[in-house]
């Protein structure tokens, strides 16, 4: 998709381009914002057991793990 830069287009081609974007926007169905935040509360909670936000890296698996000390002689 090439790129545009909306600086160069003329008044009348950005207004065309938003009128687009809102008959596009139109199509989409709407759904009560009570309604999505309970299934993502559901689907976050169906995977809390793997989800290493929740429980951490286990020192084994973690790549980021130091692995020897700072030695100052």
């Amino acid at each position: 998709m090439p790129v545009i830069n909306v600086d160069d287009l003329t008044d009348k081609d950005k207004a065309v381009m938003e009128v687009n974007q809102l008959k596009i926007e139109i199509k989409l169905e709407r759904w009560l914002t009570s309604k999505c935040c309970e299934e993502i509360k559901e689907y976050i909670q169906a995977g809390v057991d793997e989800d290493t936000l929740f429980k951490g890296i286990s020192e084994e698996k973690n790549p980021f793990k130091e692995k020897g000390g700072c030695v100052i002689c």
